[in-house]
């Protein structure tokens, strides 16, 4: 190829980089504002104080827009978060996953002596969920979370009404005791 053949395509695909917006930087300041929505169910500064609803302050970014589109598709069930998705741009879901992920979890507390029977029977959740189960990869982090949120979501992945793949196989062999003991645990990180 001719040097000025070589570089008409190399300026012609500098230019369509320059004008294509293929991956875009989360502004966390954005993200904020649109989280104010959030905040009614998730806590002020992202750390539920509700059982209902787990906490989203320092949860992995790719974690939190996995699940924003899971409900915006309609994959993920839920009246409420499927209506508070439903508006939101790719953009917004970026910036809003942004925004929570800068923030600073706080335990969540939780039995102390639920917590230390529960402790030794969290290996299998930190082979994926991280050694300190902080989250890792599509796994979301579990330390501080509440210890009933915790628990209602591995019975629900127990009795599959949660699918979750892995999860689904994980929560079946755990007792209900078990999943009081690791909720507590958990929560106490």
């Amino acid at each position: 190829m001719h040097p000025i053949q070589t570089y008409g395509l190399a300026l012609l695909f500098c230019s369509i980089f320059a004008t294509n917006n293929f991956v875009s930087a989360a502004d966390i300041d954005a993200g904020k504002s649109k989280a104010v929505f959030c905040l009614g169910c998730h806590g002020s500064n992202g750390n539920s104080k509700s059982p209902q609803y787990p906490t989203l302050a320092g949860q992995r970014a790719h974690y939190l827009e996995a699940q924003l589109k899971a409900f915006k598709s309609g994959q993920r069930t839920s009246s409420v978060m499927q209506g508070m998705a439903a508006n939101l741009t790719v953009q917004d879901i970026q910036n809003v996953s942004a925004y929570f992920s800068s923030l600073s979890t706080e335990s969540a507390g939780g039995d102390p002596a639920l917590a230390k029977k529960g402790e030794s029977k969290t290996a299998m959740c930190k082979g994926c969920h991280g050694t300190s189960v902080e989250g890792r990869g599509n796994f979301p982090k579990l330390a501080g979370q509440q210890p009933k949120y915790i628990e209602k979501q591995l019975l629900n992945f127990k009795n599959r009404s949660r699918k979750g793949g892995p999860m689904n196989a994980v929560a079946s062999s755990l007792s209900e005791q078990d999943i009081k003991e690791i909720a507590a645990y958990l929560g106490s990180l």
